[in-house]
Formats: C-alpha cells, sequence, structure tokens
C-alpha cells in the first residue's frame, strides 16, 4: 500500500526496484511505500497524512465498523485484505497517526481470532475422521503461516 507523507528534507529521485521515487522536496505531500513512510516516520523525517486507512480494495474505517456483524456467521469469512499481514506493521507504528485506530484494531483481533478458531475447528475435524486430503480456501498468507506447523505435526501424528 503507497502511504501520502509530508517530508521535512529534500532528496533527489530515489531509484527502486518496484520503480523510482520522484523528488523529495519539503513541505510537498508524496506517496512512497509503507516500509519507506515507516522508515522515514521513526527517524522523524516526515508526518503521516493518512487519516482514515483504506486498502488497495477500498476498504475505509466504516467498512471495518460492519465487520462486527460478520463475526457471527457461520461460514469461513473471506480475506479481508490483500495486505493483511501488513496490518499489525500500520498499527505498530502508526497507532496514534489513524483516526478510529482502537476501534479498527480490535475489529482486526476479533476477525482474525474468529477465522483461527474455525481454522482449527475444521482441521480437529479433518484429524478425527482421518481424512486423506482436504481442501481450505479463503486463506491469508498470515493463516497459513499461523495454522502450518500445527497441520504439519498433526499429520505426522496420523
Amino acid at each position: 500500500d503507497p502511504v501520502t507523507i509530508i517530508l521535512n528534507f529534500s532528496l533527489d529521485k530515489i531509484h527502486l526496484i518496484e520503480g523510482g521515487l520522484e523528488p523529495f522536496n519539503p513541505g510537498l505531500p508524496v506517496q512512497v511505500p509503507l516500509w519507506l513512510a515507516i522508515n522515514l516516520k521513526q527517524r522523524q523525517k516526515c508526518r503521516l497524512l493518512n487519516a482514515c486507512p483504506t486498502s488497495p480494495s477500498g476498504w475505509t474505517w466504516k467498512s471495518w465498523r460492519r465487520l462486527g456483524i460478520m463475526n457471527e456467521m457461520k461460514k469461513l469469512l473471506p480475506p479481508l485484505l490483500h495486505g493483511a499481514h501488513q496490518t499489525p506493521v500500520k498499527s505498530r507504528f502508526g497507532l496514534h497517526y489513524i483516526l478510529k485506530a482502537d476501534e479498527i484494531w480490535s475489529l482486526i483481533k476479533d476477525v482474525r481470532d474468529t477465522r483461527i478458531a474455525k481454522l482449527r475447528v475444521s482441521a480437529n475435524s479433518f484429524m478425527r475422521q482421518q481424512e486423506a486430503h482436504a481442501k481450505l480456501d479463503n486463506l491469508t498468507l498470515t493463516e497459513i503461516n499461523t495454522s502450518g506447523a500445527f497441520l504439519t505435526q498433526a499429520l505426522d501424528h496420523m
């Protein structure tokens, strides 16, 4: 996700693998990758402009608020963000710059906990029935990494 920042220093054009960034001029908004915004903010070289986080898919904080209803749905929720693994990074380094960050963080944790719990229940059912294979749809990278070790160890005991 590109992040809009206002720099307090000037710098010539930066050439990165993913493309070049325009010359930096102090006081003018510029969009930079998330990792660069975090680095510059930690060094107090810029301030963040994004008051309300949005993802590439267009989610705003109002969309996040609606997710409270989804926690009670019985089917597995689809992945919310393409960059779901970036959410903890954004919250950890920019929490006080994001409008209603506490509500957003609480909703993210609720949805993540619900999804992981449903994944574990499905995995337990899979193991009890001693199935030969299973199909898991709509998993995010974070969920795959979280459950990978558990599933691997469980399969070793079959």
